[in-house]
């Protein structure tokens, strides 16, 4: 049985059918080709211990990233000063939001439904949820080059010693990223003595670079989107038998990485008033870029909670790449560009072309929808979380607050609750938010 399900668990409620309106005989819905807000309910949906069986990756995977990140805490202590009191433990918490601002999230479809914010935005050390995935990998790649040399690794700690270190120097850890993942990976890879060199797109912010640049990684500036700063990257990497890459669109240890945060949260979600069941679902709205954070999260959740919970990603109405992998039903790589779209958004974390495979091989039966949402919206809710309870968000952090409406109004069944899932943001300077800020007044003045 997975991890903490019960039999009460196991049933199968489904959603309001999908709108059938399509272009040329495909199931990308015509809203999704001309750029306008759009719910997509996905048909393949199937209860939670069935689509969990099929799948490649499994509960003991799961188990074993657990369990592995629990043993690296005293290390992440050791390396850094701000995780001591926590005892290295990478995690962030909670917060439920009064009756009158989550009126405000639900609309009036809420029907006095609960909002609750998981706040990865601030994560501690890195600053948002790509730490999660980000420093697993790291740490799983350390621990691995430790025993090849033949080191006792059973105390983490060890992969902070000089002799580590030393070994650690002759290699290097690189990734293609707009930012949050490649401060991550950076972060942790300079902690720990690896050279680090991350790949960023034209939608990066100067800022990111720069900081990135201040812990010693180097940062390589291509003039393409996302997807051509992976590429380059990738193929640079595999001329190089030292480097390491961690690969946001193909990596099983960045998912599982991911998918452990599941653990974290039913742990705090069992000290609330709020108790799921698939009569009484709780709907988890995860902000979706290239897929990874998202579809490890929603993975590790269907193994907690099964069909007591309804994740639903979140992306720029430019730049939808789960939804249109997932609706396309296609084996091969589909683009947000092939439909005409064009991958523009001032959600730099989510400005992604085209959508890993293996996590829309992973989730494409776990997934209750997608929504996709503009760009003013997101600017909206960063305003309005910024003015009450005070949250410092990123643009592509705040997208799930805009996904809670239409999804209230889609469900055919009252939820326990909506957690809004933010993914970065946190540790922005008050200069770097002002900007933000700005951007978001001036999107509300052009309405």
């Amino acid at each position: 049985m997975p991890l903490g399900m019960s039999e009460r668990f196991m049933g199968h409620t489904p959603g309001k059918s999908q709108d059938a309106a399509t272009d040329r005989g495909d199931t990308i819905p015509s809203a999704v080709r001309r750029g306008e807000p759009t719910l997509w309910l996905n048909p393949s949906v199937a209860p939670a211990a069935q689509a969990l069986a099929d799948l490649s990756i499994g509960q003991d995977d799961l188990g074993s990233a657990i369990t592995d990140w629990k043993n690296f805490a005293p290390l992440l202590a050791e390396l850094f000063p701000e995780l001591e009191q926590s005892g290295g433990r990478i995690a962030s918490n909670l917060l439920a939001l009064s009756p009158e601002q989550s009126a405000e999230v639900t609309g009036p479809d809420g029907q006095d439904v609960p909002v609750v914010i998981k706040c990865d935005h601030l994560l501690p050390v890195a600053g948002s949820i790509k730490a999660r995935g980000g420093f697993y990998e790291v740490l799983v790649l350390a621990r691995a080059l430790a025993r090849k040399a033949g080191m006792d690794t059973s105390d983490s700690r060890v992969l902070a010693s000089p002799e580590a270190r030393a070994l650690f120097a002759n290699h290097k850890v690189m990734t293609g990223s707009t930012g949050n993942l490649g401060y991550a990976v950076g972060l942790i890879g300079r902690a720990m003595g690896f050279a680090a060199e991350v790949h960023m797109s034209v939608d990066a912010r100067q800022w990111k670079k720069e900081r990135l640049a201040a812990i010693g990684a180097t940062v390589v500036a291509h003039p393409g989107d996302y997807a051509r700063a992976v590429d380059n990257a990738r193929r640079i990497a595999a001329a190089d038998p030292q480097c390491y890459f961690v690969d946001d669109e193909d990596s099983k240890v960045l998912f599982l990485g991911y998918a452990a945060a599941a653990a974290e949260f039913a742990e705090q979600l069992a000290a609330l008033p709020i108790h799921p069941t698939p009569e009484a679902p709780l709907v988890v709205h995860l902000p979706c870029g290239v897929g990874g954070a998202p579809g490890g999260i929603a993975f590790g959740l269907k193994h907690f909670l099964g069909d007591a919970v309804l994740p639903v990603f979140v992306e720029p109405v430019a730049a939808p790449c789960v939804l249109v992998q997932l609706a396309s039903g296609r084996d091969q790589s589909t683009s947000v560009y092939d439909i005409g779209l064009t991958n523009r958004t001032e959600a730099d974390g989510l400005a992604v072309p085209a959508a890993s495979l293996l996590v829309c091989e992973q989730v494409g039966q776990l997934v209750h929808g997608v929504a996709t949402v503009r760009d003013a919206q997101m600017f909206h809710w960063v305003a309005r979380m910024a003015a009450q309870p005070g949250l410092r968000l990123e643009v592509s952090a705040a997208a799930g607050f805009a996904s809670v409406r239409p999804v209230a109004s889609s469900l055919t069944v009252r939820p326990c609750a909506h957690v809004v899932w933010t993914t970065g943001g946190g540790m922005m300077d008050d200069a770097q938010f002002e900007d933000v800020l700005a951007r978001a007044r001036a999107a509300a003045g052009s309405e």
